[in-house]
């Protein structure tokens, strides 16, 4: 059973007390979860693995969610659906701390939230587009032209290179 203020926190205390090669799944679907203030995911599905090594507990774990991003075309926010996928190492003592500077608390609750917040902004695409196809905004009035068109068209080029397409031409 999961706490509900903190629905990604995994008491690992049983994991911690068992043998080398030890693990244990823990499953997840949430049809609306806040990981974060900045970020609140939906449909959230996926599990987690938490296994015994010398080292630590190693977790991975394999995740579908989408959340809202904003179009750069068009610049209407829209769902963005991602997967991916995590491990990471919640080392015992600082010796064997990884890059990542994880450290197993003293009350064996591994919260996942930070790491789910962080693992999928990065699956965010730099540009996101809402459909391949997206019009944009009009550079004249502004107005979405996947709703109309506004009857504004693009001027020809004022660039002083722009002589250098009619030799393309020729």
């Amino acid at each position: 059973m999961t706490n509900p203020r903190k629905p990604l926190r995994l008491n690992a205390g049983f994991i911690v007390s068992g043998e080398v090669g030890f693990s244990a799944d823990f499953p997840f679907d949430f049809d609306k979860l806040k990981v974060a203030d900045d970020l609140e995911l939906r449909g959230f599905r996926g599990s987690a693995n938490v296994g015994r090594l010398p080292q630590g507990l190693l977790v991975t774990g394999r995740f579908e969610a989408a959340f809202k991003v904003e179009c750069v075309r068009c610049l209407c926010e829209f769902d963005h659906t991602v997967c991916w996928e995590m491990t990471e190492l919640f080392a015992f003592n600082q010796k064997s701390v990884t890059d990542s500077g994880l450290i197993l608390p003293d009350d064996a609750q591994i919260d996942l939230a930070p790491l789910v917040r962080d693992y999928a902004l990065t699956e965010v695409p730099i540009s996101p587009v809402c459909k391949p196809d997206c019009k944009g905004l009009c550079a004249e009035c502004g107005q979405n032209l996947n709703e109309k068109d506004c009857g504004h068209r693009a001027e020809t080029n004022d660039s002083p290179f722009s002589v250098l397409k009619n030799l393309l031409k020729n």
